[in-house]
């Protein structure tokens, strides 16, 4: 049938339209119904483009998306949608902007649609999927241990303006905004070039991986694999961004959990033997 290839968009926009109206009516806030149908909407006409065929469908979520996020919520309204501002609301213990938007998107989300925010939602990712090097020059590297360092860093920086007592908190979680975007681009285009990858920076110094990582292992959407259809040629390894062990239906395969179901795999695989 027709439909069955319409399912995932739909579900998609089912999902997010569904905390968008409990959010509006929970809260009592419009903003919540319109912020996320948004980006509901933005993802589910994503994702039809990509039925269709069309060759920047994902590009075109990521703009669509992180554009908005970066600009609108971020610069427009003055809020820290980075990890800095995560803390800080929670740290208030307000349940608004950036501690909704990460517990959506990065804390219990990527149980449904895994690491589906650095492939279609993600700002910073929407400039390095620009650069050259969309397909991985070089074995992966050790360089892990890195996101920890900078998730720490970010969690100790907020709560030692607490601890400290530091006045117009407000004013310096906004420039952190401002200096954390330009020094996460300026580190992962020059890291892209380094390592002759993209993703380096979504691999080895992105704190939000870590809470991305473990809640993805469980994911509902996944890329599968027909096996008696498998030639175990390689090819959707070799074209694949996150080094995933691609032909492998197992959670525990090679960077299982690092999978941002940008599809190139699926496009790749010569027997139609990989999907959604």
């Amino acid at each position: 049938m027709k439909i069955k290839k319409y399912l995932p968009p739909i579900a998609m926009w089912l999902i997010f339209e569904s905390i968008a109206v409990i959010l509006w009516l929970t809260l009592e806030n419009l903003f919540y119904l319109f912020n996320f149908s948004y980006i509901g909407m933005a993802i589910a006409a994503g994702l039809i483009l990509y039925i269709h065929k069309k060759k920047y469908a994902r590009n075109a979520v990521q703009f669509a998306v992180g554009l908005y996020m970066l600009g609108y919520l971020g610069f427009l309204c003055h809020e820290n949608m980075q990890i800095e501002g995560f803390w800080y609301y929670l740290f208030l213990g307000v349940f608004e902007a950036a501690t909704i938007h990460y517990v959506v998107a990065k804390i219990f989300g990527p149980l449904v649609f895994g690491r589906g925010w650095c492939g279609y939602a993600c700002w910073t990712a929407m400039i390095l999927d620009l650069l050259p090097f969309k397909t991985p020059a070089a074995p992966r590297k050790r360089w892990g241990y890195v996101r920890y360092f900078v998730f720490a860093a970010s969690l100790i920086f907020v709560g030692l303006l607490f601890i400290l007592q530091i006045p117009d908190k407000d004013n310096i979680i906004w420039w952190s905004f401002i200096i954390g975007n330009i020094m996460y681009y300026v580190v992962g285009i020059v890291m892209a070039y380094q390592c002759k990858d993209n993703r380096a920076f979504c691999k080895y110094v992105c704190p939000v991986t870590v809470f991305l990582k473990p809640m993805s292992y469980l994911s509902l959407f996944r890329i599968k694999v027909d096996e008696e259809k498998c030639i175990s040629c390689g090819k959707c390894e070799k074209v694949c961004p996150m080094d995933v062990e691609v032909p492998s239906n197992s959670r525990k395969k090679a960077n299982a959990t690092e999978c941002i179901l940008c599809m190139k795999c699926v496009e790749e695989c010569p027997k139609s033997a990989l999907k959604l």
